[in-house]
């Protein structure tokens, strides 16, 4: 048998209904429901809620795990899309070799690939290091949608702080440099290896988004310019390994506070996730919003 709340009838023993009890079952209700999110605090409100309505509707044997999941992923599939934050415009660096300071190296055939680990075109030298894939997903923070048919440009030192077009005896190499057009997910993937850590500078990967690969490779206009950093656990790894020797000592004596780059807020946004070992190599991967 159903009870009625004495708390919630009239003079004459009749339900009040639920929209007309006022600021008090308002209130009641609140810290009611505030308490249940209490005792799931790794579970979104909405998964919660719509756990309650299977039960309300009918559901004589409770909410099924699976149910509660599913509607948690959903949950946070929207959040992240409308939380998303843009990604913070950081300068491109002395050696972009986009055209912007000397050398461009964006309208030489071949710079559109996947692996940039070996120089194309005259020299096929390749750069030796730990494995390294990065993973770059592009969205739109007005709609947190993937960014289909940008471009992403990226480079980097080599594992003992040297760029490729710029440095000493690297004038000729082009290695660590590449052009790929993002997926139907918007992310773009390439094969690296891991960035040493040179002095001055907290460990780090350029990146440049363009409208598409035409964009990048006619010197379009260019929709973000930012930095990847790397998470301080994976470069110490790395850097145990050889070839990086310089690295240690350069990565002991900075950290992400300091860089005049993450610095500002620690690079909140612009932090890899990594999987991955230094034996068998890292994925490094980070959304980003533009």
């Amino acid at each position: 048998m159903t009870t009625t709340d004495p708390r919630w009838t009239d003079a004459n023993g009749r339900e009040i209904d639920e929209e007309d009890r006022g600021l008090v079952y308002d209130v009641q209700t609140l810290v009611d429901r505030r308490r249940l999110l209490g005792l799931f605090g790794g579970v979104s409100a909405a998964a919660l809620l719509a756990a309650c309505g299977s039960a309300s509707s009918g559901s004589t044997g409770g909410v099924s795990s699976s149910a509660a999941t599913s509607s948690a992923s959903s949950s946070s599939s929207s959040s992240s899309s409308g939380d998303l934050t843009e990604v913070p415009d950081e300068t491109a660096g002395p050696y972009p070799g986009d055209g912007s300071n000397g050398v461009n190296v964006l309208d030489d055939s071949g710079i559109v690939r996947k692996d940039i680990t070996s120089s194309f075109g005259s020299s096929t030298t390749k750069a030796e290091g730990v494995p390294l894939t990065v993973r770059l997903t592009v969205r739109d923070t007005a709609t947190g949608d993937a960014l289909t048919g940008a471009a992403v440009y990226v480079w980097h030192c080599t594992a003992d702080g040297n760029y490729s077009l710029y440095s000493q005896g690297f004038e000729n190499e082009n290695f660590l440099r590449g052009v790929q057009e993002v997926d139907a997910s918007g992310t773009a993937t390439f094969t690296t290896v891991f960035p040493g850590c040179y002095s001055g500078r907290w460990p780090h990967i350029h990146f440049e988004v363009y409208g598409s690969a035409d964009d990048a490779t006619t010197s379009g206009p260019i929709v973000k310019t930012s930095q990847i950093a790397l998470p301080a656990e994976a470069c110490s790894a790395a850097y145990a390994t050889a070839g990086y020797e310089a690295s240690v000592a350069n990565l002991a004596g900075t950290s992400l506070a300091a860089d005049n780059v993450f610095g500002e807020d620690g690079g909140i946004h612009q932090i890899a996730s990594m999987a991955g070992d230094a034996a068998s190599g890292f994925t490094a991967s980070l959304t980003i919003g533009v």
